[in-house]
């Protein structure tokens, strides 16, 4: 649980650079990080009470030990709307285990499986700021955080889903050799 939590840690920023055409100096950067797919993963590979566990290490060690998360870390982030996104984790886990459970990984239900998950990870992270909204009366902020931390960043959670296909087949094949 200790390397899963490390590996779900060390998975970070994402910046791509991708020189443009015109040879100007702009490059593209995603603004997510791997941990989304990595915590996938490693829910394809492992049980959910494992990854459960790994996960909560990474969040105790997020908000006492070190700033492990993507924009810091301890108490406060608790009051930042990306602590929603990761409490969102928790239903991803549990959507993608139903792959495991039912012994049914294919691309086609990890697809579906991994669209819903990433939708119920957002709908937490939505419902954790629509909470947080209206305990501060922060009204004016809620379409604003909306757009950038959900709506600007689920088709780019979505297109994480691609590399993680090119895995199905061997994680597929090292559950059957088990």
């Amino acid at each position: 649980m200790s390397l899963q939590s490390l590996v779900i840690s060390s998975m970070l920023p994402v910046y791509i650079p991708l020189p443009f055409v015109d040879e100007s100096n702009n490059s593209f950067e995603m603004p997510i990080t791997w941990q989304i797919p990595t915590t996938i993963l490693l829910t394809l590979i492992f049980h959910k009470k494992v990854v459960f566990r790994a996960f909560s290490i990474y969040i105790i060690l997020g908000l006492f030990i070190a700033p492990v998360f993507h924009q810091g870390g301890s108490i406060g982030y608790l009051l930042t709307p990306n602590f929603g996104y990761l409490l969102g984790l928790y239903p991803l886990i549990k959507i993608i285990d139903n792959l495991n459970t039912t012994n049914k990984i294919n691309v086609g239900n990890f697809l579906k499986k991994g669209f819903i998950a990433i939708c119920a990870m957002h709908m937490t992270g939505i419902f954790y700021h629509l909470l947080q909204v209206i305990f501060y009366s922060q009204f004016n902020i809620f379409l604003y955080n909306l757009g950038k931390y959900s709506v600007g960043k689920i088709g780019y959670h979505f297109l994480t889903l691609i590399p993680l296909l090119l895995l199905i087949k061997p994680i597929k094949s090292l559950k059957h050799s088990k």
